[in-house]
């Protein structure tokens, strides 16, 4: 049985240089990187990315080769909140807009040796009735995982609190609506809700990228001391069903739902070494 890589978000730690943070990160022995490509939150300059990627792809290359680094995810965000460029936004423009920046992304995860990238699944407009959100959404993710796979890039999306698809039951339905679409599963999105790990971890099979940290009811994130996610058990359901993508620790410093209130190094430190157990 293969044994489960590890990786970390660079934008863990974000008053870090990104030198410094993938330093920081192939200095606690994990091997993979999750790369931030989202506005406001991203280490990289991503308008600049965008515009240009072979040499901002060059450098970022240059800099994981020097520390040993892979990447496990290019975490690509085409605006600075949900709505701005999302998928399925009702604007005409804003779609175009939105795939024009998608293509360019790609080109950059495929320039700099990237063969995932996790993007948002869009969100229900209150100006219509959920189901033309809902195929709107598909109908967009349908070709750009079409086009992503042509050149050997695996598309997921992250379900999320605020997006489209907020439960465990209408994630499912976005899959079985988008064929080749895969899950970035981070349970403590639906763990805030209430939700039980065998609630999350029917999603396993459907996943191809993993976020750790921990979580509980009305709190995204906590110290893994308070977590009620028994990462154990999702490390044990992740062999079962035979996972193939990274188990990437994902601590996230920024001020929504007080997650700018844990010790981000220390805890990804300690997630490490639980993961380090199992997998």
């Amino acid at each position: 049985m293969h044994r489960i890589p590890l990786a970390c978000a660079d934008f863990s730690f974000p008053l870090l240089p990104h030198e410094q943070t993938l330093s920081l990160i192939a200095g606690m022995g994990i091997e993979g990187v999750d790369i931030s490509l989202m506005f406001q939150r991203s280490h990289l300059d991503v308008e600049a990315v965008l515009a240009n990627p072979r040499p901002a792809a060059r450098e970022l290359s240059s800099r994981l080769a020097d520390r040993g680094l892979a990447i496990a995810d290019i975490n690509f965000t085409p605006g600075p909140d949900f709505r701005t460029r999302a998928v399925n936004h009702p604007d005409p423009a804003e779609r175009r807009s939105s795939a024009e920046m998608f293509r360019k992304a790609v080109e950059f995860a495929v320039l700099s040796n990237a063969v995932h990238m996790t993007i948002l699944p869009g969100v229900h407009w209150e100006s219509e009735d959920y189901e033309s959100s809902l195929a709107r959404c598909a109908e967009e993710l349908r070709w750009r995982v079409e086009e992503a796979s042509r050149v050997g890039v695996i598309v997921s999306v992250e379900a999320h609190l605020g997006s489209i698809v907020p439960t465990p039951a209408q994630a499912v339905r976005l899959l079985d609506l988008v064929s080749g679409l895969t899950l970035t599963l981070d349970y403590t999105h639906f763990t805030y809700q209430g939700f039980t790990d065998p609630d999350c971890e029917a999603l396993l099979p459907r996943a191809s990228h993993f976020h750790a940290r921990g979580g509980r009811r009305g709190r995204l994130q906590a110290p893994l001391k308070e977590s009620s996610i028994d990462y154990r058990r999702v490390l044990e359901k992740m062999k079962e069903v035979d996972y193939r993508g990274y188990f990437a620790i994902e601590y996230v410093w920024i001020d929504w739902e007080h997650c700018n209130e844990t010790d981000n190094v220390s805890e990804t430190i300690l997630m490490r070494d639980l993961a380090n157990q199992f997998r």
